[in-house]
């Protein structure tokens, strides 16, 4: 089986008889490993030796009397903020349990970094085995932002970071076609390119047609079902639509903030204008496949999926949104 997301981490990490991610001290170490905490030549003898300390022990405690000590004011911010984290972390027994705990707790400070580095770790591994290079690069959407562009009828997404990025190369046609003077070189994922997602996707080089009724709208459906299953353990079935017509608007999701703003809209049956209309990415209907699941307040009726852009094209998922939105009857969580 070919690997892929290697810069995740997850070849650092065992797993426990759940299958569930356990912490380890070289997980821990990588986040130590950062420019942000990394201390630079002028840091103070406090820092150093705090930063020293950890490398050896990354699970040593740390008080709050140690980081007030750091001369830094933006030193100390990143080391509260961290020490936090690794301390939520170590709280769990397992990375998905942490993940679920922030997403139904709240993320607090968390720095959105953190939290998309846990997603990406933990969707590697529920995507464990899956060889289907479309699903893989959906996927990207639950962690890395998106540029999105209408491209000859056609709905692009490429990575945000990368195409905002320079390269004194050639620019690629679709760099161009997405208004940008330079950047990494991206090509959109088809069949004839697919088997080389494997070996590029540390690279986010890859645009997704997220069309509707194309392979990649598909493909982002089986994401969000191995995401669900994974996290709740509950078996759900994603049908990607094309349009949304005479439907009962009995549930649904946003999986970003603005597809969470136009169904509020479509739920008050408030009209929605072309322009916030043509801000969905991505419709579809989520059925549980053991009705038994689904809380009273559904009764067998289909949960919708809306995933949007925000008003300059960027694609910012939200797939907390899955774990805590669902009308489930007995949310337990992955331990």
């Amino acid at each position: 089986m070919k690997d892929f997301w290697l810069s995740c981490g997850h070849h650092l990490l065992d797993r426990d008889e759940g299958g569930g991610l356990l912490v380890s001290d070289e997980f821990l170490k990588v986040y130590l490993a950062r420019p942000e905490l990394t201390p630079p030549p002028e840091a103070c003898v406090v820092e150093r030796t705090l930063h020293a300390a950890l490398m050896s022990d990354p699970r040593r405690e740390i008080g709050a009397d140690e980081i007030a000590a750091i001369a830094d004011a933006d030193a100390r911010e990143n080391w509260t903020l961290m020490i936090g984290f690794r301390d939520h972390l170590l709280r769990h027994p397992t990375l998905e349990a942490s993940y679920l705990a922030l997403a139904r707790q709240g993320v607090g400070k968390t720095p959105p970094l953190f939290l998309n580095q846990l997603v990406h770790v933990i969707l590697r591994n529920a995507l464990d085995g899956c060889d289907d290079p479309f699903v893989l690069r959906a996927a990207e959407l639950f962690f890395r932002p998106q540029r999105i562009t209408i491209h000859e009828d056609s709905l692009l997404a490429a990575d945000e970071e990368v195409i905002a990025g320079t390269n004194p190369g050639q620019v690629s046609p679709l760099v161009s076609m997405l208004g940008l003077e330079k950047s990494t070189e991206i090509d959109v994922l088809i069949e004839d390119n697919a088997a080389s997602y494997f070996e590029r996707s540390d690279r986010y080089d890859m645009a997704l047609d997220l069309t509707a009724g194309r392979r990649g709208h598909e493909a982002l459906a089986r994401a969000i079902e191995r995401w669900v299953k994974h996290l709740l353990a509950v078996e759900v079935e994603t049908v990607p639509l094309t349009e949304m017509r005479d439907a009962k608007f009995t549930w649904y999701v946003g999986l970003d903030v603005d597809g969470t703003k136009i169904g509020d809209l479509l739920w008050n049956g408030e009209a929605i204008d072309e322009a916030t209309g043509a801000r969905v990415a991505a419709l579809y209907r989520l059925r549980f496949r053991d009705p038994a699941v689904a809380a009273e307040a559904v009764k067998g009726e289909p949960i919708y999926l809306i995933l949007a852009t925000s008003p300059d094209r960027v694609l910012r998922m939200k797939p907390q949104n899955l774990l805590t939105g669902l009308p489930i009857r007995h949310l337990e969580a992955v331990s």
